[in-house]
């Protein structure tokens, strides 16, 4: 690791203080992803601002038709909520099957939405679900806040505060895991609510999450796994590497969506 100053705020609006007076700070919650980082000297914040003691933003509150979980959650908390297991149990299926029980455990849905890993599990639960994002400046719709391949909205000195997720009519999320990291090689969350049909894919796209719009048109017309199984999907814009081509993801992508619709009619 390369010389930094750490620094453990009490509170958020002095971890944001410190966040906008740091030349190049990083911001450490769960660490799943930082840390690797930091240790392999790709990262040279001057700052490093600890951000996981802070209390005020590790809850989960059910707040009518709607969830509301704070950035500092970890995935294993959210995985045995009871009032997420009773309103989105999509979402707490979603959340027991990212990486492992160590990284479940210390990761948080704010790190992993923040840091918008292509093949990130919760960004396509936000996409699908029409989650809004509360940060110390103002509210993100999801549509707006995953820009690209790890890169969001957030500016500088933006922390992400809490999630909202409303409560759906139908949902359900299918992932095909890479066998060692555990990570979305495709990952297809589908949602039906009250802001429409969305199917949002993940682990996929060479830009991180999208939304698969061919699929939303179809389900909107019959909510059933034969609606998307002869979809075909374009393997152009799509992650090719060891692990899988292009192709072989387009195939997966159909074949998770169908499980997925299966898995919301059970």
């Amino acid at each position: 690791m390369y010389q930094f100053n750490y620094i453990r705020p009490t509170t958020l609006d002095d971890a944001a203080a410190q966040l906008g007076s740091a030349d190049d700070p990083k911001l450490l919650a769960g660490g799943q992803t930082l840390i690797p980082t930091l240790k392999a000297r790709l990262a040279m914040p001057s700052d490093l601002i600890d951000i996981s003691a802070l209390k005020e933003l590790a809850f989960i509150r059910a707040e009518g038709d709607a969830i509301t979980i704070g950035a500092g959650t970890t995935h294993a908390d959210v995985s045995v909520s009871p009032e997420v297991l009773k309103a989105i149990p999509a979402l707490a299926h979603l959340a027991g099957m990212i990486g492992d029980p160590a990284v479940r455990h210390r990761g948080t849905i704010g790190g992993s939405i923040a840091n918008n890993d292509p093949a990130a599990d919760y960004p396509g639960a936000c996409l699908a679900l029409d989650a809004k994002i509360h940060t110390t400046k103002r509210l993100i719709e999801a549509d707006k806040f995953f820009t690209g391949m790890f890169e969001t909205a957030l500016e500088p000195d933006e922390i992400i505060k809490e999630v909202t997720f409303p409560h759906p009519e139908k949902a359900a999320y299918a992932k095909f895991r890479n066998p060692a990291s555990r990570y979305a090689m495709v990952g297809v969350f589908v949602a039906k609510g009250p802001w429409g049909i969305r199917v949002a894919v993940t682990g996929a796209g060479q830009n991180g999450v999208y939304r698969c719009e061919e699929m939303e048109a179809a389900l909107a017309k019959s909510w059933t796994p034969e609606a998307v199984a002869n979809i075909k999907i374009a393997a152009k814009g799509l992650n090719s590497d060891m692990h899988g081509t292009a192709e072989y993801r387009a195939h997966l992508i159909t074949v998770m969506a169908k499980r997925a619709v299966e898995a919301s009619l059970t």
